[in-house]
Order: C-alpha cells, then sequence, then structure tokens
C-alpha cells in the first residue's frame, strides 16, 4: 500500500492532473465548512476530533452545536415551509440554445439522466434542501479561480453544468489475489457499479481464453453537473454541492440545474443519495430542513483547518465454480 501511495505522490507533484486539482494538493491542510446543530452532536464530535488539525475541546464544541440546535428550532416556526414549492425556472431557448446543445452532447447527460422524467432550468440555491453537512473551502476557492468575480450568464451555465469533467490523479493496484486499490486525492472517487460486457468490447487486449462474457466493474467519478431532486414539493441538492455553495458566494442567487422529478417513493431510491433515502421524513417533512443558505448563515456552522485525506475504494470479487446435476 505505501508503494501505491508513493506512486500517486508523484503523479500529483509532476503532471497528474488539472490545474485545479494540482493546486488542490500542494497543502496537507484544508479549510473546511461544518454545518452543526445537525446531525447529532455526536457526529460533530467525531468529525472534529478525528478530522480537525487542532480540534478544539469537547465541551466548547458542544456549545457551539448546541447554539446552532436552539437558532434551528427557532427558524423551524419563522421559516416553515420556506423549502417549500421553491420555484422552477423554465430556461430562455433561444438565449441559451448554443449552450443546450453543447451541454446535451455530453455523454455523461445522454446516459446518465434517463430513469425519471427530467428537465434543464433555473432553481433559486437558497431554497435548496442540503444533506451534505460539510464544504470543502479549499476546493470551492479553487473554483473561483475558474470565473473570478460575479460571473457572466455563459460562464454561470458552464459552471453549473457544461464543464470539462477534469480527472483527478487515479492510482491502482492488485493487492490480492481477488481485490484491488484505487487511490485519489479526489472525494469524488466512487464505486460506479458493474458492467455486463461482450468479447467485442474489450479491445488491444489479448484475452486469457475464449472468451464467454466479461463482468466489469467500474470505478471512477461521478458528473458533478449541478442536480437537484423534486418531490414532495420540495427540491433535494443531489449532486454539484462545490458549485453550487461557490456559484452563491459569487453573488449568483439563481442558476441552471438538472432537476429529476421523483413522481414516487420507488422512483426517488432510484435517484436520491442513501444519506436522504434513510432519512426520508426529515428531509420532506421536516417544516424547515437544512438548506443551502445556512453554509452562509455564521450561526450555523463552524470552518475548522483538517486533514487532507485520500480516497480509498476497495474493489473485491469472488469466484466459485462447481458442478450441478444436469437435467
Amino acid at each position: 500500500m505505501s508503494d501505491l501511495l508513493d506512486v500517486l505522490d508523484k503523479e500529483i507533484v509532476s503532471n497528474g492532473g488539472p490545474a485545479l486539482v494540482h493546486a488542490a494538493v500542494e497543502s496537507a491542510v484544508d479549510e473546511t465548512l461544518y454545518l452543526t446543530g445537525r446531525p447529532t452532536l455526536r457526529q460533530f464530535l467525531r468529525f472534529a476530533k478525528h478530522e480537525a488539525v487542532h480540534p478544539q475541546p469537547e465541551e466548547l464544541l458542544a456549545q457551539q452545536w448546541q447554539s446552532s440546535a436552539d437558532i434551528l428550532r427557532m427558524l423551524e416556526k419563522e421559516e416553515a415551509g420556506f423549502a417549500d414549492n421553491a420555484p422552477i425556472t423554465k430556461m430562455d431557448i433561444k438565449a441559451y440554445e448554443p449552450l443546450l446543445i453543447e451541454f446535451l452532447k455530453d455523454p455523461l447527460v445522454q446516459n446518465g439522466f434517463n430513469t425519471v422524467p427530467t428537465e434543464v432550468a433555473f432553481i433559486e440555491l437558497d431554497r435548496l434542501v442540503v444533506y451534505q453537512h460539510h464544504i470543502d473551502l479549499t476546493y470551492s476557492k479553487l473554483l473561483v479561480n475558474e470565473f473570478g468575480g460575479l460571473p457572466s450568464d455563459e460562464k454561470i451555465f458552464r459552471t453549473a453544468l457544461m464543464h470539462d469533467h477534469p480527472q483527478a490523479p487515479v492510482k491502482y493496484s492488485r493487492v490480492h489475489r481477488n481485490q484491488y486499490v484505487f487511490l485519489s486525492p479526489s472525494n469524488d472517487l466512487r464505486f460506479l457499479g458493474t458492467m455486463k460486457l461482450q468479447p467485442e468490447n474489450i479491445k488491444e487486449y489479448p484475452p486469457p481464453g475464449n472468451l464467454a462474457g466479461v463482468i466489469g466493474i467500474a470505478v471512477g467519478f461521478g458528473s458533478n453537473f449541478l442536480n437537484a431532486i423534486y418531490t414532495g414539493k420540495r427540491l433535494i441538492l443531489n449532486n454539484g454541492y462545490h458549485r453550487a455553495y461557490t456559484l452563491r458566494k459569487a453573488g449568483v442567487t439563481h442558476a441552471p440545474c438538472i432537476i429529476q422529478h421523483a413522481l414516487s417513493k420507488d422512483e426517488f431510491e432510484v435517484v436520491a443519495a442513501s444519506d436522504v433515502v434513510d432519512n426520508l421524513d426529515y428531509y420532506l417533512n421536516n417544516p424547515r430542513p437544512s438548506l443551502l443558505k445556512d453554509y452562509f448563515d455564521p450561526r450555523l456552522h463552524v470552518v475548522m483547518q483538517t486533514h487532507r485525506r485520500i480516497k480509498q475504494v476497495v474493489v473485491k470479487f469472488e469466484v466459485d465454480d462447481g458442478y450441478l446435476p444436469a437435467f
């Protein structure tokens, strides 16, 4: 494992990826914004203990969390229903036609949003329901460098939806007969699922035998489009958290977004993140759930220096062959 880390480190330091990723790994310390008052105090204390470079005393952290929890209870009354019926504004097709045509050519769009009815429209960032508890401010500052100041309409569109999908450095190695380890400085590295392949799908790779079929185990990155799910009168931010935060930080109040309309609980469970599915009652029924605007309320978050981490994805497989009686 240490050899794999050394190789990844050399790749990052040399020419391992785009400038945005390259700059992100120059330091071993990140700056992280963490929402307080929600989720639980235990989760907050655990995060500070294990991730903060210089964690504050638990007593002080508990006081900060409780203060935020008290404010949130007040906001549940004062801002009850604020997340309901968030407006969805149709795009001016004539004004955005060239960008939309280019955007819809992206294979990640064509293949990644076919499960439920989907549209591209403008949403109000402050009213997005959020489930992600922390924001990597170091990465957000790097995104700001892409447009600088208050971006133009075209830059807002490109930042939210139509970027170049820069790939962070990735290294992987076989560590056991049936186990591979993938490493990357990007938190977005993830298991993407399995793919059923045919022999003709395998190019320029000598087969180990007369192939009957191939099962591919895919590891990589998500699209990172600004994507929300509309269900139960609410827009829940599903992906693109750092892009949404960075645009709002730059003064943008409304941004284009891929909106997936989940018309039933079954559909919602297919397209939503597991954190939301596991706490569905809170995100759909709490009078005032966590919102994107909470990231900008100093009463509802703390900022701390955190250790930079390397994301690890371990893939294991098992093969068992035998015989069954013939019919």
